[in-house]
């Protein structure tokens, strides 16, 4: 008989993760290596790509690490292919890549701002998608593909510009939602992470820019503080070993309760 927690165990397991090199993608990626998985990273900044490669190399799990800018769809496609060929298919499928990067009201924004914002954080996803998924379906073995959308998906950040980012945090959750119920007959599970306020490397510069709006934010968590990126660890492992495996379709708020009030 197997143990509840050795159902949380991913040996044997290959991973890629996007936008896996640092922030809540390095602990996602961590998490998942520390458990069993040898992981695949992607990103952009190679240094930090080679780091986060050789903290996974030190649990004693294999890493790959890939080169890629997430609104080159050409260059997505390419990276899938590589994953796929240099680790002999995936098991595990985490879309993290994504980001606000703008802050101009919606009658100021530019439709290049626009697209490239959707694309980043909802093409970059669905090719993905389509490439691991397609493979895990010839291999017919059950696999698990996790996006990462957030509470913005949910509700509208107040004081902020740059609503293409809730627009597209919306449609990742739905396209999470579609994607399940078309891929369940195959034995592979989509799910979502609503993540909150965390205290990543590109929120920590918003919070040196803009220290009120980060106050006024934290204010209204319940729980009284913004989350550590270290936090969305076991939450990932979950939703990517057989404890999860009757879980799919759901967008799961992870935020000390912000979304609450």
């Amino acid at each position: 008989m197997t143990g509840v927690l050795d159902r949380f165990r991913l040996d044997g397991k290959r991973a890629l993760i996007t936008g896996g090199s640092r922030g809540l993608g390095r602990e996602m990626a961590l998490a998942l290596a520390e458990v069993g998985a040898d992981v695949a990273i992607t990103g952009r900044d190679q240094e930090s790509l080679d780091w986060t490669a050789g903290e996974i190399q030190g649990l004693g799990r294999k890493a790959w690490a890939y080169s890629a800018d997430a609104v080159d769809s050409d260059a997505v496609e390419v990276m899938c292919a590589s994953v796929l060929s240099d680790t002999g298919g995936i098991d595990i499928l985490i879309n993290n890549t994504g980001g606000r990067l703008v802050n101009v009201p919606v009658e100021e924004q530019s439709l290049e701002d626009w697209k490239r914002i959707i694309d980043l954080n909802v093409t970059s996803n669905f090719l993905c998608t389509q490439a691991i998924g397609k493979s895990m379906m010839e291999r017919g073995t059950p696999g698990r593909i996790i996006n990462i959308a957030s509470i913005s998906g949910m509700i509208a950040n107040r004081g902020i510009g740059g609503r293409s980012y809730e627009t597209a945090k919306a449609a990742v959750i739905q396209f999470t939602r579609a994607t399940a119920a078309d891929w369940a007959p195959h034995g592979i599970t989509v799910n979502a992470i609503c993540p909150g306020g965390f205290m990543t490397e590109p929120n920590q510069r918003w919070a040196k820019e803009n220290p009120e709006m980060i106050s006024e934010f934290e204010e209204a968590i319940p729980a009284g503080k913004f989350g550590e990126p270290e936090d969305l660890g076991p939450l990932v492992v979950y939703l990517a070993s057989d404890a999860s495996r009757y879980m799919t379709g759901a967008s799961l708020v992870i935020d000390g309760g912000y979304t609450l009030w």
